[in-house]
């Protein structure tokens, strides 16, 4: 055999153009290389880990064995562009755009209404077209799994998999109407139907047909190119690292051989991971993707022998084919593997990741190794000393040094053998979400039984998730062999398990008792499984398994959400150009489609511009002794090193400084900042500075101990009205206790960016940032530098997600990116990555709720006392806003005659809290809640009547005495009742408890009385300036921004109808602090009230003078009217302006009218829980909404649906873990879990309840961006309901409060059961535990 070539010229195509690099570094990710290098900005960065699906992309291969292409989807953030040798790559671009032709895919997402702020869009509409590729017609399991892997803040996905099933053959579609049809497909309403409500937002009928003919072809040349001979080995130089990816395998063995060090990496899922957050790097890389034998499948009598280089999609595939063809009793392990498989990861990483990296790298929660370690299966392994085989046992996964490979030798394939006919394999998982999230816990289990009997003659247990690998419950299994399979042995093994399995109160992951309940959990659904699997082979021989016990083996299966949204149609009478009120798309729709969305890290790099990466702090509370940025100045890259000796203004505002100084008060806070030539380098040498710490006492991270220290941020804020110790003292009965609820992360799709541009002369700049409030940036950087205001220019074009996150925090880090421009005087681009966005910016405020309440035997509450305290971290920051808007809203839709309400903010030594969605509403109502639902437990009286009772009947004054009307409110209330069936509902729910023990059903019904506003009048001042062009065309600009609620387009509605002109004549361009000067922050659900109301003013000042020509002309057109006002010297730019609405609050009387109007709701949802699991699904919700008269129903019902899923979030899902010390360990999606597309309800229901005015606001409208999240928690009180169900039936007693978020873990160990109780409690006292709530 001649010896192999060598190359380094990497070859690939980028949507059809052929790419060529020499000596590509394998440190550069695809990601990169696209954004940065070809300058293709669709594919977006979101977490850098693969787990959100931002940058998903589309991968084509061809394989000359089998003379097929195939087509995956990819996150472009994990693959290494060194890997993409003979590979086809598609990007977002290179399916369409507005230049060309659109995509049917960029089209429906966008006309469906699937994209809000547009971040992650590029990446959805990827993910569905690879799969279109694979399957033009796919069914609605394959849409489900497609986009598992794709996460979105904005939209709560609905109208993205409703876009998606558009290309079904058959819709499975809701058919709510009665008569069979879609409400898609209804014809439209007649127009004597003068108040009809309408359930369309889109006409399905207008887009245009997938056309697979029309698709990029696949180039020939890579089909040469993979026909070729295998005898090149290529190999890629970077600076640090070297990529070597031979053809053949005895060239693979060899380089093992020689570089025994050297790690494989085919789909980079776990290496990639390893090298980019633990900072790890490795001379030599190893890539065998081009060996033909560790792709191979062969299929014996014996069982299969899967390549080790097969994507775990490949697998998957081989399995369901084998499975179809042979016997149930002989593929037990297979279905086991393919239980885990349609869960595991998200479809991109499947696509990619290897078996034989998955078994190689021996996670401790993977979800196959488990199942292979029970199997019998066999590693084939070679070297140039031949081949070997070794058993992929427990010894094997727990790194036994015997039991493993050695650092010479490849795993080419993995023998996993058929089942026999008395073997019974199961598996198992639970994790913190259905899909793309790793295990909390998972298992393989194996039993064999002697022949026609139930007596074990081999068992084997292996679980996932407990200890720092895989571990084996062998102990147990081998003194339960020879025993029966019955419930004798079920106790005892548990008992053996519990006792086995052992998990300190340290253990990285926390929740120990509840991974030790899931051990045994799993346990018994294995011993029932095989039961029946016993009684199906011989119905008499063995004994009946209640029905009641059997519905625990059905997993909760991932069904495809559907809906109706429904709202008020226009009046027939209304002009067919006015789009006041119609379901507009969103402006940018098709530009998020398409990619041609500019967000701020998506402009070019300006000539000479610097990359800046931050020092933060790793201790909580500290001095800071010295600072040796020596190191990090001398390296490659680097121009300078910025602390805060050189901000030449003011370092912060208040207690928050820009850069840390002498003491550091917080993880997370900034000490320093290098600035680089690129970001790698930066990063790389921001880890090479140097600080020393003294630790100063007291450290304060929790509620808790800032109530010991008497650590206060502002002073108590209180409300009260009636006498409360006296109609306590009249009371039947008195109920005190104390609720926790935990903070959340914004989690916008796009970090936090900034890009500081100085213009080199009188100190001007440009700052081109992703905020919420550019006004407040503006000023920021301007006292930093010491500066005048004038000299500083903010540019907002559009934000990528915000949710109050980028209120604040972006103006403290574009002053800090000023500093480092000012010093250098060059262009600064700071992106922050996920995990230090995370860890510096903040999120929602984790509050603890003391209650006493005073109620009556009939569940009116007479009297309540309330305390609020939350955790504002180490700086005022908005916490004290918060806190007084929660008690402002605490009362919700209730009306509680003897009221007194509480609030302090803690100041402890975390990273400041900030503004977040509902501002303190989602908080301060969920206690309110949390007591109605307690009451009805002590009076055994049902919720809903509870909360009818105590709700507001008539115009009445809300605690801070504003008056207001509750119609709408018990309109909501009722229909919302109507329109989800409760009380119909609410029987089926009893029923379906009465027949299940292991399973429970809950229903709540939540009214909802949001506040909109700000505290002060100066907060609702708007401006706009609306310029007319001697064509005709017209421009405007105005101080809100778009941050996907469709502010921009609202305001391109109001433009329309006052200058009585199309839509397609308006643009809009960004928001900049030169065209609308002293803007407030865009939110408070205020944004399209008060600038709409600035750009209806400009509008009616431009009519006043365009009036006298339309007079004279009346037949004239636009464009006539427009050009003769030149030719008479009429200005054509006009400024509008809106004052504000009065709002005062005076806190010393306790009252004042503050807001400007209310939003009324109702939402009623149902829940599935598993108890011995604690999963839940959540299975309808119905949504009522007072939105008056709508200017866009699109728009306002995607609100309504994103902030409840959103809030769904808050309440049962997202958890932030804190150690100790203060230092976050959830600081990705990776640990940190937003809800996904199987979260949401498999019925959504949205209705926008008849309109009825509201003068406060422009066309009677309403601003609904914000209340929709706190109706989330109507998901929670459904799981507390099933909960109570499952307490009740064992005997146990009631709950009064669960903590929120009612996690998987929360709804576990409140089901309590005979295997909760086998677990022993552990004391926080004997040992520091691994996390700790802070509040």
């Amino acid at each position: 055999m001649s010896p192999s070539k060598e190359s380094d010229e990497l070859i690939f195509f980028v949507n059809g153009k052929k790419v060529t690099e020499r000596n590509a570094d394998p440190e550069v990710n695809l990601l990169f290389y696209l954004r940065k290098v070809i300058r293709l900005t669709g594919t977006k960065y979101g977490c850098g880990g693969g787990d959100c699906g931002a940058c998903t992309v589309m991968i084509s291969r061809y394989d000359p064995i089998s003379k097929r292409i195939s087509h995956f989807s990819a996150t472009a953030c994990l693959v290494p562009i060194c890997s993409l040798h003979g590979a086809a790559v598609t990007t977002v671009e290179g399916i369409g755009s507005t230049k060309t032709r659109i995509h049917p895919v960029q089209e429906r997402i966008a006309k469906g209404h699937g994209t809000q702020c547009g971040f992650c869009t590029p990446g959805m509409v990827m993910s569905i077209y690879t799969l279109l590729r694979n399957h033009p017609e796919p069914s609605t399991e394959q849409i489900m799994e497609t986009l598992g892997g794709n996460l979105c803040r904005c939209t709560g996905y609905r109208p993205i998999v409703e876009s998606a099933k558009s290309f079904c053959p058959s819709s499975t579609c809701c058919q709510m109407n009665g008569e069979g049809k879609c409400c898609l497909d209804e014809e439209k309403n007649e127009p004597e139907r003068k108040n009809s409500v309408c359930t369309k937002l889109y006409e399905k009928k207008e887009f245009q047909p997938l056309d697979p003919t029309q698709e990029l072809i696949f180039p020939p040349e890579l089909m040469r190119m993979a026909e070729e001979s295998q005898n090149t080995v290529l190999t890629f130089r970077g600076e640090r690292t070297t990529w070597i990816a031979p053809g053949t395998l005895n060239d693979l063995l060899e380089l093992k051989m020689k570089h025994p060090s050297a790690p494989l990496v085919i789909g980079n899922t776990y290496l990639g991971l390893h090298m980019k957050f633990t900072d790890v790097s490795y001379p030599i890389i190893i890539s065998p993707a081009r060996i033909l034998e560790l792709f191979v499948v062969t299929n014996t009598k014996q069982g299969l022998t899967l390549g080790a280089g097969l994507s775990l999609t490949q697998v998957k595939n081989v399995l369901s084919d084998v499975v179809s063809r042979l016997p149930k009793e002989k593929t037990q392990i297979y279905c086991a593997l393919l239980k885990q498989l349609k869960t595991l990861a998200g479809q991109q990483i499947r696509n990619v990741a290897s078996l034989g990296g998955h078994i190689i790298s021996r996670l401790p929660t993977s979800d196959l190794n488990p199942i292979l370690g029970i199997g019998n299966c066999i590693l084939n392994v070679a070297s140039t000393e031949g081949i070997q085989q070794i058993p992929l046992n427990d010894h094997f996964l727990a790194g036994v040094p015997d039991a493993i490979l050695k650092p010479e030798q490849v795993l080419i394939s993995v023998f996993v053998p058929r089942s026999s006919k008395w073997e019974f394999v199961s598996a198992f998982r639970q994790a913190p979400r259905q899909q793309n999230a790793f295990a909390t816990v998972n298992a393989g289990m194996k039993v064999v039984f002697k022949e026609d009997t139930n007596t074990i003659t081999d068992l084997g247990i292996l679980y996932g998730g407990i200890g720092a690998t895989v571990i084996s419950a062998d102990k147990s299994c081998r003194q339960l062999i020879g025993r029966c399979w019955d419930e004798e042995m079920l106790d005892d093994a548990g008992k053996m398990i519990c006792e086995e399995v052992s998990l300190l109160m340290a253990a990285p992951g926390g929740m120990e008792e509840y991974r030790k309940t899931l051990a045994i959990s799993f346990l018994f659904m294995f011993y029932l499984d095989v039961l029946k699997q016993l009684k199906t082979r011989d119905p008499h021989k063995y004994p009946d398994i209640s029905q009641k016990l059997l519905h625990i083996l059905e997993d909760f299966p991932l069904t495809m959400p559907y809906g109706m949204q429904s709202f008020q149609d226009v009046d027939f009478q209304q002009p067919l150009q006015d789009p006041i009120g119609r379901p507009i798309m969103h402006q940018s729709g098709i530009k998020h489609a398409t990619g041609e969305a500019v967000f701020c890290d998506d402009m070019s790099v300006l000539p000479g511009e610097l990359f800046l990466a931050v020092v933060t702090s790793s201790k909580s509370h500290a001095k800071i002794i010295s600072l040796d940025a020596s190191e990090a100045l001398a390296s490659l890259g680097v121009v300078d090193v910025v602390t805060a000796r050189d901000v030449p203004g003011d370092n912060g505002r208040e207690e928050e400084s820009l850069y840390a100084q002498d003491e550091v008060i917080c993880v997370g806070q900034i000490v320093c900042a290098v600035a680089a030539d690129s970001y790698a380098h930066a990063q790389q040498a921001a880890k090479k500075v140097k600080i020393v710490y003294q630790d100063i006492e007291p450290m304060i991270v929790t509620v808790q101990d800032a109530l010991q220290y008497e650590s206060f941020i502002g002073p108590e804020r209180k409300l009260e009205q009636g006498n409360v110790e006296e109609a306590f003292q009249c009371a039947d009965q008195i109920l005190e206790g104390e609720v926790h609820l935990g903070g959340q992360e914004h989690f916008y799709m796009e970090t936090q960016s900034v890009r500081v541009v100085p213009k080199g002369e009188d100190k001007e700049m440009d700052i081109y940032v992703s905020s919420q409030d550019a006004a407040f940036t503006q000023e920021m950087v301007a006292r930093t530098l010491g500066i005048p205001k004038n000299r500083i220019n903010c540019h907002v074009k559009r934000v990528g997600g915000a949710f109050g996150g980028k209120a604040s925090k972006p103006g403290l880090l574009a002053s800090v990116a000023a500093v480092a421009a000012q010093k250098t005087g060059r262009p600064i681009r700071f992106i922050l990555e996920r995990r230090d966005d995370m860890l510096i910016t903040g999120g929602r405020h984790p509050l603890l709720g003391k209650y006493k309440i005073g109620f009556m035997n009939n569940g009116k509450i007479k009297a309540a006392d309330i305390q609020l305290y939350i955790n504002g971290g180490c700086t005022p920051d908005d916490s004290e806003l918060v806190i007084e808007y929660a008690l402002l809203k605490l009362e919700n839709a209730y009306k509680i005659p003897n009221l007194r309400v509480r609030g302090r903010v803690c100041k402890t030594n975390l990273p400041s809290n900030t503004a977040f969605r509902g501002f303190g509403f989602p908080q301060g109502a969920f206690v309110t809640e949390t007591c109605m639902s307690a009451v009805a437990a002590k009076c055994r009286l049902p919720p809903e009547k509870v909360r009818e009772l105590n709700m507001y009947r008539t115009i009445d004054r809300t605690i801070h005495n504003q008056e207001f009307d509750p119609t709408n409110l018990l309109q909501c209330w009722e229909a919302c009742v109507e329109n989800s069936s409760y009380y119909n509902r609410k029987k089926a729910v009893d029923e379906f408890n009465q027949q299940r023990f292991w399973k429970k059903r809950g229903i709540a019904i939540i009214p909802m009385k949001f506040s909109v506003g700000f505290p002060k009048t100066f907060y609702y001042q708007a401006a706009a300036l609306v310029q007319i062009y001697t064509d005709g065309s017209v421009l405007v600009a105005h101080g809100g921004v778009e941050l996907g609620q469709g502010i921009n387009t609202k305001m391109i509605q109001v433009a329309s109808r006052e200058l009585k002109i199309p839509m397609s004549y308006i643009h809009l361009d960004e928001m900049s602090t030169v065209t609308v000067p002293n803007t407030v922050t865009t939110g408070a659900s205020t944004g399209a009230d008060v600038n709409g109301r600035a750009v209806q003013n400009a509008c009616q000042i431009l009519m006043k003078r365009l009036e006298p020509i339309i007079k004279q002309n009346p037949s004239g057109t636009w464009e006539e009217w427009v050009k003769e006002a030149f030719v008479q010297s009429i200005s054509l730019s006009a400024t509008g302006y809106f004052r504000g609405y009065q709002a005062d609050m005076d806190w010393e009387k306790g009252e004042g009218d503050i807001f400007p109007y209310f939003v009324f709701g109702a939402a009623c949802s149902e829940v599935e829980i598993d108890c011995l699991t604690g999963a839940h699904k959540n299975i309808r919700t119905d949504i009522v909404m007072d939105g008056s008269f709508s200017i866009n129903p699109a728009v306002d019902i995607g609100q309504i649906e994103g902030a409840f899923v959103q809030g769904l979030g808050l309440y049962t899902l997202e958890e932030l873990k804190y150690s100790p010390e203060g230092v976050l360990y959830t600081r990705g999606p990776h640990q940190y879990k937003i809800a996904s597309v199987t979260d949401i309800p498999e019925e959504f229901h949205v209705s926008l309840l008849t309109p009825t005015p509201n003068p406060k606001a422009i066309y009677s409208s309403k601003g609904l961006g914000e209340a929709g999240t706190f109706l989330g928690c109507s998901v929670f009180f459904a799981i507390a309901a099933a909960v109570a169900a499952a307490r009740e039936e064992r005997g146990l007693s009631p709950i009064w409060a669960i903590n929120s978020p009612a996690t998987a873990e929360v709804i576990r160990m409140a089901c309590e059961d005979q295997f909760t109780n086998l677990v022993p409690q552990t004391d926080s006292k004997c040992c520091k535990p691994w996390s700790i709530p802070v509040a």
